[in-house]
C-alpha cells in the first residue's frame, strides 16, 4: 500500500495531515509537491492536500466530478458534516482500513 500527499508549496494544511496519518500508521507517506494546474490534473489532485492511497484520492465521492486539478486549499467533511481542513483521525484510519490488505487492528 502506497501512501502519497499531494500539496502545493506551504500548504498551511500539509503538517496537520501528516501527523494525523503518524498517529494511525507506520506505513510511509511520500508528499510531493504540486506547483501547475496541468500537474494537478495529471495527478488527481483535488485541492491540497489530496491524499492518494495507490494513486487514488481517498477522499473523493463515487459521485464526485473530478476537477481539472485544484491548486486551492482543500476543505473536506468531517462525520456530522462540517467543514475540517484534514481529514480526522477516525476518517484517515478508516480509508486505510478499507483498502489494506491488513487487519484493521494493524493501525493504531
Amino acid at each position: 500500500m502506497r501512501l502519497e500527499v499531494l500539496h502545493v508549496p506551504d500548504c498551511p494544511q500539509l503538517p496537520l495531515l501528516l501527523k494525523n496519518l503518524e498517529r494511525i500508521t507506520h506505513l510511509p507517506v511520500t508528499t510531493t509537491m504540486i506547483d501547475s494546474v496541468d500537474r494537478a490534473a495529471g495527478r488527481g489532485m483535488n485541492g491540497s492536500p489530496t491524499l492518494l492511497i495507490d494513486d487514488v484520492d481517498a477522499f473523493l465521492p463515487s459521485d464526485a466530478v473530478r476537477r481539472a486539478g485544484g491548486l486551492s486549499c482543500r476543505l473536506y467533511q468531517d462525520r456530522l458534516g462540517r467543514p475540517v481542513p484534514v481529514p480526522t483521525v477516525d476518517q484517515l484510519r478508516d480509508a486505510i482500513a478499507d483498502r489494506s490488505p491488513f487487519p484493521r487492528a494493524y493501525l493504531r
